[in-house]
């Protein structure tokens, strides 16, 4: 008697085939989404960083073109212009020597803030 093989029945290999390729491409769809919103955070941190440091050093110039003179604090800064710089994130060193000398002003990023969220 000649046997013939079912074209509706699956061997074990076929079944687990067909549940391991979907599964492992899933994985790999799901790794590079992650992938790209770590980046996409990352790039944002860097954004804000920037955009604070030179808001910063704009409103030093400004200051320096309508006064003849630097802020002497980054409370100074924040009270006329009207900045915010969310302390729990970010630290602004801001040091001045003399008030027609530019002061040494630099945006850090605070560790523990880019190691929680």
């Amino acid at each position: 008697m000649n046997k013939r093989k079912s074209i509706y029945r699956k061997s074990a290999g076929d079944a687990f085939r067909s549940i391991l390729v979907p599964a492992a491409f899933s994985a790999v769809i799901m790794g590079m989404i992650l992938r790209g919103l770590q980046q996409t955070e990352t790039s944002s941190k860097i954004e804000s960083l920037r955009i604070l440091e030179e808001s910063v050093r704009r409103a030093i110039v400004i200051n320096y073109a309508i006064n003849g003179s630097y802020p002497q604090s980054v409370n100074e800064i924040e009270a006329r212009y009207g900045i915010h710089i969310d302390r729990k994130k970010y630290i602004v060193h801001y040091n001045v020597f003399a008030s027609n000398i530019i002061p040494d002003m630099a945006v850090f990023e605070i560790a523990s803030w880019s190691n929680h969220e």
